[in-house]
């Protein structure tokens, strides 16, 4: 039994491929098997771990998260104004266009604001024709006639002071007679001056001051007409998008609330999955990138990809909300399904790869393994993790492929415990990675 231990002893530094494996495996049948009772009946008996040679391949960061499926697009319609529904087109489940006309308030006490408006907007357009047209051009024609009558009958009196100025001048006519003429051209003067003026200032003010006021009422009886016009449309209530309907709460006859949906359209060609990851996590991913959603019922993930990224850190969780948007035009998939989600993140190649099982958690952070020595005995080896996907971990320091790994049984090891061998395998596979070195 001795020889068979001292045998066990060298056989971590003679092994080579499966063969060594094997005969790991053999010589541990025959060791344990030579007495009535076990090696860890015995006292110091020592521990069974299995090993693994550290292997190179390719490893990829999967990003796990929790979601529930919301639709490509969704429209809750509101009516804006409160009155029964006269008429539903449409049904839950049935598929609507865009712009398509789904349901009609009572709207007669509406119709007839908006023919009375109507008829006051087209009363203010005919007065507004009329004044720019006829009213203002006519006190202009007759401010005109006025300054021109004035300015005949002072150019009269004014001849005539002139006439009699010669008479008096040859001692013909008395004083009095040229002074009567001077004040009648006074007055003829600014009888001129006044019809002057009157018709500089409509030119200059009235007359636009007359064509704003019959504006202005033509376009508020203008804006009341085209309220009353929109408080008509409000009664239609049309879907603003390509869907199916998934809601439609009232029925024809009872009272819509303005501002309560009244029916729900919802775009569910594709569905998005809306994850929040840390910053930390979502700085190696990309529009584009793929992804996969685990449903319910499906035995198979779903395809998807990254279709959004959102620019800027939620405030409340200084996390970053991304989408994943999944096909669905055949209609398989629901909205409101919770669904577990993976992202394919960052891929590495030629990386080192342990068992994830290996690790250990040092008591001040940081992570350690423990490896078999020439010795038979288990040492503590600190090491620096990359990438961990699924039960394998990326070692990026602290190990190279000629060290054995212990990934069954190093929890609770004291550095240096004797140890007897399991299994040598790559990777925690000896068929698939070969033995120890």
């Amino acid at each position: 039994m001795h020889g068979l231990a001292n045998r066990f002893r060298n056989l971590t530094g003679c092994a080579r491929g499966n063969a060594c494996g094997l005969a790991a495996g053999l010589l541990l049948m025959l060791s344990t098997g030579c007495g009535k009772h076990t090696a860890a009946d015995e006292p110091g008996a020592l521990v069974t771990v299995q090993v693994a040679h550290p292997v190179q391949g390719t490893i990829a960061r999967h990003i796990l998260s929790d979601a529930v499926l919301s639709p490509l697009a969704q429209a809750a319609l509101s009516p804006r104004i409160s009155a029964p529904v006269r008429r539903f087109y449409v049904q839950r489940g049935s598929h609507v266009k865009a712009g398509q006309l789904l349901a009609t308030l009572e709207d007669r006490d509406l119709a007839a604001v908006a023919i009375d408006t109507k008829g006051s907007y087209s009363a203010a357009q005919a007065a507004f024709s009329s004044t720019s047209g006829a009213q203002v051009p006519e006190e202009a024609v007759r401010s005109r006639l006025d300054v021109a009558q004035a300015k005949a009958t002072r150019d009269l009196d004014a001849s005539i002071v002139a006439a009699r100025q010669r008479l008096f001048d040859q001692g013909a006519i008395a004083g009095r007679e040229l002074d009567t003429a001077r004040a009648t051209l006074v007055q003829a003067q600014a009888a001129y001056d006044i019809a002057s003026e009157h018709l500089s200032a409509l030119e200059a003010v009235s007359r636009k001051a007359t064509l704003e006021q019959s504006e202005g009422a033509m376009l508020s009886a203008k804006g009341k007409y085209l309220g009353a016009e929109a408080q008509l449309s409000y009664a239609e209530v049309r879907s603003p998008i390509a869907g199916t309907v998934t809601e439609r709460p009232l029925f024809e006859g009872e009272t819509a609330a303005a501002g309560t949906p009244l029916i729900t359209v919802m775009d569910t060609t594709a569905l998005l999955a809306k994850i929040h990851l840390a910053q930390s996590a979502a700085q190696f991913l990309s529009v584009g990138d793929t992804a996969s959603v685990t449903l319910p019922g499906v035995s198979e993930p779903v395809a998807a990809h990254i279709s959004l990224i959102s620019p800027a850190l939620d405030p409340g969780s200084t996390t970053l909300e991304i989408w994943l948007r999944l096909d669905n035009k055949a209609g398989e998939y629901k909205v409101g399904t919770p669904v577990r989600t993976s992202v394919d993140g960052q891929a590495i190649a030629n990386a080192w790869i342990v068992p994830a099982a290996a690790l250990l958690n040092e008591q001040g952070g940081g992570k350690y393994v423990m490896v078999l020595g020439s010795d038979s005995a288990a040492h503590k080896r600190a090491v620096k993790v990359g990438i961990t996907e699924g039960d394998r971990a990326q070692i990026l320091e602290g190990l190279s492929s000629s060290d054995v790994v212990i990934t069954t049984g190093a929890y609770g090891l004291d550095d240096g415990t004797k140890v007897q061998l399991g299994t040598i395998g790559g990777d925690g596979d000896s068929d698939k990675h070969g033995g120890a070195n």
